[in-house]
């Protein structure tokens, strides 16, 4: 796969080894004798924890004021929306053929049709990955966020959605600007095929670029989603990082393009909402209506999109 393919948006068990070399010393002839008395415990060495780089210091602090900037504003809402956000069903078709049908990194113009609407037709098994510098609580957060916005998805879309810890297809990278060897290795094992500038995308992103997401499927099939891989900044506060794991995790789902006239939305550039809103789940839900087919083209989705916005509004034809 191609970063053009997926910009559609887009060891061993040493353990078992060491029972049985102690299992076998225990039939040696010259095997000592087990002693009654406990051996005295070790003292416990405190990890290590080795102080961030003054470039991810200076992220984490460039973010930090973003966000408060971004809350001043009046941005970053967590509330949804409310009745100075008002849509109805011709609104929700025409964003959901704006934000599914078209590709917000082509071209880098955000306005070239993707040719077929995308989707996931198997099961998606989100992983989080998280590189070294990584504080253990911030992982067991993100990790536990992440979990709960995947059960949340599932329910909305009816497509089975979950986290595990291994065998995932949909890896969400949460690293900082100390762990790009980590990146590196990581993308190149997930994505081969990358080509070495759009790699250096997921390695040294430009600071304006919160978190990212590429997701795609195979050549001959590049609608039908078979792997994702986003990465969002470590060093993000916790409400950027939430709202990127919601952003990011949605648009790799299938939703894959920005729109100003979406609106409550997260698939706007302008921050305004932090979370998926109930608008959003809308969308999501209409996109996973076994009435569409993946990779049918705007055209043929149209009179289908308009039916599943009423449906779904509770609105007549």
């Amino acid at each position: 796969m191609t970063a053009q393919d997926v910009m559609q948006r887009m060891t061993k068990p040493l353990a078992v080894a060491a029972l049985a070399v102690a299992a076998l010393s225990g039939c040696l002839p010259n095997a000592q004798p087990t002693s009654l008395v406990p051996e005295s415990r070790p003292a416990v060495v405190p990890a290590v924890v080795k102080a961030p780089s003054a470039e991810s210091a200076e992220l984490r602090n460039y973010y930090r004021v973003l966000q408060q900037d971004l809350l001043t504003r009046g941005l970053l809402r967590t509330d949804g929306g409310g009745p100075e956000t008002p849509y109805n069903a011709d609104k929700l078709a025409a964003h959901f053929e704006e934000i599914a049908f078209y590709n917000e990194y082509a071209g880098r113009s955000g306005s070239a049709l993707t040719g077929g609407l995308s989707r996931w037709s198997g099961p998606v098994r989100l992983v989080a990955d998280f590189g070294p510098s990584v504080p253990e609580s911030q992982r067991t957060r993100d990790a536990q966020v992440l979990s709960n916005y995947g059960a949340r998805l599932s329910r909305i879309t009816g497509h089975p959605i979950s986290a595990t810890q291994q065998r995932g297809n949909f890896h969400v990278i949460f690293a900082g600007a100390d762990d790009r060897a980590f990146v590196a290795e990581k993308v190149r094992a997930l994505l081969p095929n990358l080509s070495a500038g759009d790699l250096q995308l997921f390695v040294n992103p430009p600071r304006t670029h919160y978190c990212f997401v590429l997701a795609g499927g195979p050549q001959g099939a590049p609608f039908d989603y078979i792997r994702g891989v986003a990465l969002i900044r470590a060093e993000h506060p916790d409400l950027v990082r939430d709202s990127c794991i919601h952003e990011e995790v949605a648009q790799g789902l299938g939703l894959l393009n920005d729109s100003p006239r979406a609106r409550p939305s997260i698939f706007n550039d302008d921050d305004e909402f932090a979370f998926l809103t109930s608008h959003d789940e809308l969308l999501l839900k209409m996109l996973y209506d076994p009435r569409l087919r993946t990779g049918m083209s705007a055209d043929e989705a149209r009179p289908i999109i308009r039916i599943l916005a009423r449906d779904v509004m509770g609105q007549s034809l």
